[in-house]
């Protein structure tokens, strides 16, 4: 991993390349997409099996697109029961965090004659994407499903990657776990379009979830509007502060569980001490050779990765702001006496003990996280992003006429007069 030192001109050209990352625009793919969007669009099922077999390398029939039910019943005989047992307290763990989030309508403010209100009401119908190229992601499956049953979603529907050998099985029950109503066995850009305009198969959903590779990030990006997302994810990353009082092996150990998602994740450690970055940097190396996927995560440390040396601690929480990391580790012994400070991440982990990887599976919280800098102004996924709010007005005939004139000083200056007209005809009737 490279070192840079705060005042260089290396440390600061680090930055910009970070600060870059999210407005990277591929043309090529962005055409990719949308002609594939365009075909689905039009030839509906016809083109999920001709992409399937295209992309995926697995031929299937339009009546196979959807997994039967005593398919994921067999899948909880096809995992260790061990498995079952993690998914199980998995699932509980965070339906237990998400109910946290629940709330009903606000309070109606009540004036003489008229009513104010608003009313929350959960999304009809939402689609999850759950990734199945490089690895199973069961846990991903019950972060986005989840919070959708508990907010209220009348139906879930699911589609992911198709395998030779089938899906996974521990996908499978980790979504009958959550509750998810429908499964389809379609991936990438073909199953956003599906999930968006719909097919004879597949209906179109309110709202897509869930993260994706490059096609399916910009699959999302280019049907909003048609369907609402939760938002365009991009490669994972991980910003550790630490100091000396945290055992350098831990934190190489949490650089290197981002580094192995992808060869694009953004690794970065800071830190006041340059003697324990370079022990950290070296102690990265070591850890990488017994790495089942080493390669991947050696491109991504290499490419991405960085060891930066900053003056002190209160230096350290203002470049992690700068950056607005998906996940931030506070490894440093006092990690209280830095969280108030921080104003963007996605997720923070406090003290030497909670490692990142402890979030993605069992903590609670989502996993489903913003990322490419977008913590400045998003939040994780959670039970609010399955509802919406409508608001309510009731207005009596003596509370209207006393806005009389004040819908009429701005219509007039707006110079909308049918809209004064429709208030008047009342008071003046």
């Amino acid at each position: 991993m490279r070192i840079f030192r705060t005042g260089e001109e290396g440390f600061n050209n680090y930055l910009a390349r970070v600060d870059r990352r999210g407005v990277q625009e591929n043309l090529r793919i962005e055409r990719e997409v949308r002609s594939i969007l365009k075909d689905v669009k039009q030839r509906g099922d016809e083109a999920l099996v001709h992409y399937t077999e295209v992309f995926d390398g697995v031929r299937i029939a339009i009546h196979q697109l959807q997994v039967k039910r005593e398919d994921v019943k067999k899948a909880y005989r096809e995992i260790p029961g061990g498995l079952v047992s993690t998914l199980k307290k998995a699932s509980r763990r965070i339906r237990r965090f998400h109910r946290l989030s629940l709330r009903e309508a606000i309070r109606p403010l009540v004036e003489k004659g008229i009513r104010l209100e608003q009313v929350i009401r959960p999304l009809e119908k939402i689609g999850i994407y759950v990734p199945g190229g490089k690895a199973s992601y069961p846990s991903t499956v019950l972060m986005a499903a989840i919070p959708a049953k508990i907010a209220g979603v009348r139906e879930i529907i699911m589609t992911t990657p198709p395998h030779p050998d089938g899906i996974s099985p521990a996908v499978l029950v980790a979504a009958d776990l959550a509750g998810v109503d429908r499964i389809y066995q379609v991936g990438g850009v073909q199953a956003i379009s599906a999930l968006a305009y719909g097919t004879a198969s597949i209906p179109r959903v309110d709202k897509i979830v869930g993260p994706g590779n490059r096609y399916v990030a910009t699959a999302k990006r280019l049907v909003y509007g048609s369907v609402d997302i939760d938002m365009v994810a991009g490669p994972s990353e991980i910003v550790i502060i630490s100091d000396e009082e945290t055992p350098f092996s831990y934190v190489a150990a949490d650089l290197i569980s981002q580094a192995e998602h992808d060869e694009m994740a953004w690794p970065v450690l800071i830190t006041p001490s340059e003697a324990f970055g370079r022990e950290v940097g070296e102690e990265v190396m070591r850890q990488l050779s017994s790495l089942k996927r080493g390669k991947i995560a050696r491109r991504s440390l290499d490419r991405r990765g960085a060891i930066l040396i900053v003056k002190d601690l209160g230096e350290a929480v203002k470049v992690a702001n700068r950056i607005a990391p998906e996940h931030l580790e506070l490894a440093v012994s006092d990690p209280a006496s830095l969280v108030r400070d921080v104003r963007h991440a996605g997720s923070i982990f406090l003290g030497v003990h909670t490692p990142e990887a402890i979030g993605d599976y069992l903590a609670g919280p989502n996993h489903i996280l913003p990322t490419a800098g977008t913590a400045r102004f998003s939040s994780p996924l959670g039970v609010e992003d399955f509802v919406k709010r409508m608001n309510v007005v009731r207005f009596g005939e003596d509370a209207l006429a006393r806005f009389d004139q004040d819908v009429r000083r701005f219509t007039e200056w707006e110079g909308l007069e049918g809209h004064y007209e429709a208030v008047r005809i009342r008071v003046r009737r």
